[in-house]
């Protein structure tokens, strides 16, 4: 699929981070963009700096959880640009679970769910109908995560579940579209393959009233900055990739009609061998092992 002028981008979770540098790329490419987000003041920044950049922006206030807010984000885009021709489904949300599974608050789950797996869906409602209908080439890019996409990290469970969704959801999605022979494509995104700096350390800034936690945490919130110290205190050097980097890895995928934007790493071609063979095996998940929950 070519990517250029006179061609339409939505990206959600936009205000920031990964959403953020694909949209910049996107406009860089010559596309107009839509930015959805449900942090109004960042939203609003994140428009007027692509707009004095000389993109042409549509900014919308989105819950992603809320099918009738997707779904007017969709109106919205079609209504002011005509056409849309590629779908970021890229919101997402840590969920503040603590501790083992069994001890975990519905709540956490539900809201996670609601962001990283219903967000994604109501997406997929909302625009490919109409990207199909359009008939010219698409493509719908969700965001997963190596933390579920490729194996779990148990010390984030909940995250992992919606994000191996993601990936089973895109699958689907990618067979529903060819069995239609649709100009539509379908991508799952891993960013990385390092830790990223984004807004996701601190979600629960902007966790709805509906989904609140039930008891006060154990523990606060730790900030990326606080978990980078600790890990340097322990010996442990952090190395990041760069959100623009990402936003590459998006481009040059649709580019290129990739179906898995997973970039090259050792430690996930590791970790996707192990689970494989695991599997093969019929033999225990040894590849967990290594996590051990304090």
């Amino acid at each position: 699929m070519r990517l250029g002028e006179g061609q339409v981008a939505v990206v959600t979770g936009a205000a920031s981070g990964i959403g953020l540098a694909t949209a910049r790329r996107f406009a860089a490419e010559g596309l107009k963009v839509v930015l959805a987000d449900v942090e109004e003041g960042a939203l609003d920044k994140a428009a007027g700096e692509l707009r004095e950049d000389g993109a042409q922006v549509l900014a919308r206030v989105v819950d992603v959880s809320e099918r009738d807010s997707v779904q007017a984000l969709a109106d919205a885009a079609y209504d002011t640009f005509g056409a849309v021709h590629v779908l970021c489904n890229n919101a997402g949300v840590g969920s503040g679970a603590e501790g083992r599974m069994w001890e975990h608050e519905p709540n956490d789950w539900k809201w996670a769910f609601a962001v990283n797996v219903w967000g994604v869906f109501h997406g997929i409602q909302a625009f490919v109908p109409r990207m199909i209908e359009g008939g010219e080439p698409g493509r719908v890019v969700n965001t997963s995560s190596g933390d579920g996409g490729i194996a779990p990290l148990p010390t984030a469970s909940v995250y992992a579940v919606t994000k191996s969704a993601v990936v089973t959801m895109t699958e689907s999605l990618y067979a529903h579209l060819k069995a239609e022979g649709a100009a539509v494509g379908a991508s799952v995104l891993f960013p990385g393959p390092h830790m990223l700096r984004t807004g996701l350390w601190e979600s629960h800034r902007n966790r709805p009233e509906r989904y609140a936690k039930e008891r006060p945490r154990r523990t606060p919130y730790r900030s990326l900055d606080q978990w980078e110290s600790a890990m340097r205190a322990a010996g442990r050097e952090v190395e990041f990739t760069p959100v623009e980097e990402v936003a590459g890895t998006v481009v040059d995928g649709i580019r290129a009609d990739r179906f898995w934007l997973l970039p090259p790493s050792e430690h996930s071609d590791r970790q996707i061998r192990a689970r494989s063979q695991s599997m093969l095996d019929r033999a225990n998940p040894s590849y967990l092992e290594s996590f051990i929950l304090d």
